[in-house]
């Protein structure tokens, strides 16, 4: 394929050295906005740029006709006019708050889990993540996604940072050292503990990910997500 980097940081160099080890070729690495031209033909474009730029970045593509594979946070309240714009330019769009394919697996496991303790009223669950000290945000949007995958499925309604009350779902986030991503699920009673867990050694799982939804999109039309790619 003919790939576009749009946002050509840590991630987007990392996306460059994979894809062209899976044998794609790499026809723009853009840090502005994108244009008809500078995206240079490709087939898909993979978007992992800045909270302020990923709508404009995106709108573009799409109105070129071109998919877009995003993993910018931080702007979601305008996805909804992205997959209107998606639909209206008959084209294809998939955003992922995490895509490396072990977050997603783990995703799925994790809306399993929360509906089989949805019953089972001994345990209360809290969740807990763990990233480097360079990371500004908490909870992380990956949290945030397992929260709400649990939220849907039991008896929480809405997840709060660090200490909770009533059906409050608790996140407690650290920054330690240089660790790329650790989220860790409990399920604790009296007697004893559930816990389901998801380290990420690098940040080369993330791009492989986004690689593989970009060569999983091509040729489709609509708005997916990695549940689609993975066949969740």
């Amino acid at each position: 394929m003919k790939i576009a980097l749009v946002g050509y940081g840590k991630m987007g160099k990392i996306i460059d050295e994979i894809a062209q080890g899976r044998g794609h070729d790499i026809v723009a690495r853009l840090k502005e906005t994108p244009t008809k031209e500078s995206l240079n033909n490709a087939d898909v474009v993979i978007e992992f740029s800045n909270p302020e730029a990923a709508f404009e970045n995106i709108k573009v593509c799409l109105e070129n006709h071109i998919p877009v594979i995003c993993g910018t946070t931080g702007w979601l309240d305008k996805k909804p006019e992205i997959e209107k714009i998606t639909l209206d330019n008959n084209s294809a769009f998939l955003y992922g708050s995490n895509f490396s394919l072990g977050v997603n697996l783990f995703f799925a496991l994790n809306e399993k889990l929360a509906r089989l303790m949805s019953n089972v009223k001994e345990y209360s669950c809290q969740l807990e993540e763990i990233h480097h000290i360079h990371k500004l945000d908490a909870p992380s949007g990956t949290a945030i996604s397992i929260a709400e995958g649990i939220i849907e499925n039991s008896k929480y309604e809405a997840w709060k940072l660090d200490e909770t009350k009533d059906n409050e779902l608790g996140i407690f986030a650290i920054r330690e050292n240089e660790v790329p991503g650790t989220h860790s699920v409990f399920y604790r009673s009296e007697v004893d503990e559930i816990e389901i867990k998801h380290t990420a050694f690098n940040r080369n799982g993330f791009a492989l990910g986004a690689v593989i939804a970009s060569e999983w999109i091509v040729d489709k039309k609509g708005v997916f997500s990695m549940k689609d790619v993975l066949g969740l």
